[in-house]
């Protein structure tokens, strides 16, 4: 208990973590709500952009483990780090749905474009996933000054790159059939052939 006339306020380096995480429980909705935007634009379809935006949560889980094996705490940086993960998984996501529906125009079936655009995406999205993990390492091993905030970030890239990777190249093909518009459209025509 504090004598009369004496208050007790949080200050440094805690009030500014506090302020930063009111701020990303504003951004890291709004950085969804504007991926999902471009993703329908470029897209023209929800179903699509909410296929990828589902890559999301399986980056997560490489993000947290990285965290975890490196004894790492959630922090600002990392959560800067989640963001820029995030990006990089609908670019992958992004990648491999434009694949797909372009074999699709081209006349090949859903089952043939799903696969044969796996295939062809394959290398690209594993050469992006290991230089951008390879350019971040030495900054996710790091113990310098300076590394308590680059770390974070670059363990969470490395961490989340891993599974987003993973789960984009083997899930994503799973699920796009599921998420498919033209699959829709094509059993809705067999439906009601009248229309």
């Amino acid at each position: 208990k504090l004598p009369a006339g004496y208050t007790m306020t949080w200050g440094g380096q805690f009030e500014n973590q506090q302020r930063s995480i009111k701020r990303l429980k504003v951004i890291v909705p709004l950085s969804l709500m504007l991926i999902f935007v471009v993703l329908f634009s470029a897209f023209r379809s929800v179903l699509n952009a909410l296929l990828v935006l589902l890559m999301i949560p399986f980056t997560l889980i490489g993000g947290f483990a990285g965290l975890g094996l490196a004894g790492l705490h959630l922090s600002i940086s990392a959560a800067v780090g989640f963001i820029a993960l995030a990006g990089i998984s609908v670019q992958n996501g992004v990648i491999m749905v434009e694949q797909i529906k372009h074999l699709m125009l081209e006349g090949l079936t859903l089952a043939d474009a799903v696969i044969e655009g796996a295939v062809m995406r394959l290398r690209p999205i594993l050469m992006t996933a290991l230089m951008a993990g390879l350019g971040l390492l030495p900054a996710a091993l790091s113990h310098g000054i300076g590394s308590e905030t680059q770390r974070p970030f670059a363990v969470v890239i490395v961490g989340g790159l891993i599974t987003a990777t993973f789960f984009t190249l083997l899930l994503l093909p799973l699920l796009f059939p599921m998420f498919s518009d033209e699959l829709r459209n094509k059993k809705w025509k067999e439906e009601h052939p009248e229309s």
